[in-house]
């Protein structure tokens, strides 16, 4: 797992300098944008995903979102879906699409959502013991190179947040993994509950 975490916390310093290269498509390549279209076909009119286990792009930072499009392309972050999309993009066009998706308003509440308030009691309970807001902020919009957590599906946090659990996923630290290892599947459920439906999110 070192050895991965390592590899990751390059993909994030090669990122960090496709990012500072600065804006360049979203605007000069009408192309990109009918591209990202059909990335939307997936991920959601707006990048509000309606589908079971595709997250929403609505809301993510974009260099969250490059360092993310670029473990993909160098096949360093498991998808096939996504490493096979991402595969053939320059850098310029890793910039672009991750510009694209960091202009996407966050998304609102759910509001087909069935609130449990037990569960939501839990959860919150889990993200203060575990500290989430360090990292992913105070209405856990995240920000820089941490995702946006409110507000995203339901089912992709629990397959997400197992992933990490089980070491899975890794992230630019271990962190992630090593602050679920000891959390058990169903509180995994609980947080991931309180997450998608937390109150005190920012969304447009």
């Amino acid at each position: 797992m070192q050895r991965l975490t390592s590899q990751v916390t390059v993909a994030l310093a090669v990122a960090t300098w496709l990012f500072s290269a600065g804006p360049v498509l979203a605007q000069s390549r009408p192309s990109l944008q009918d591209r990202f279209a059909t990335c939307l076909a997936c991920h959601g009119e707006g990048g509000r995903s309606t589908q079971p286990l595709i997250p929403s792009l609505a809301g993510q930072p974009s260099f969250y979102a490059i360092t993310q499009l670029f473990l993909f392309r160098e096949g360093r972050r498991d998808n096939e879906a996504m490493t096979a999309v991402a595969k053939g993009m320059t850098d310029d066009e890793l910039r672009g699409f991750s510009e694209l998706i960091g202009q996407l308003p966050p998304p609102p509440r759910p509001v087909a959502s069935v609130v449990d308030a037990q569960r939501m009691a839990r959860g919150a309970e889990l993200a203060q013991q575990h500290r989430c807001v360090s990292c992913h902020g105070a209405d856990f919009a995240g920000g820089k190179q941490v995702a946006r957590l409110a507000h995203q599906r339901e089912d992709y946090l629990v397959q997400t947040l197992n992933a990490f659990r089980a070491g899975k996923r890794i992230g630019y630290t271990q962190a992630m993994n090593e602050a679920l290892a000891g959390v058990s599947a169903e509180d995994v459920q609980n947080l991931a509950h309180y997450l998608a439906n937390v109150p005190s999110a920012k969304a447009q």
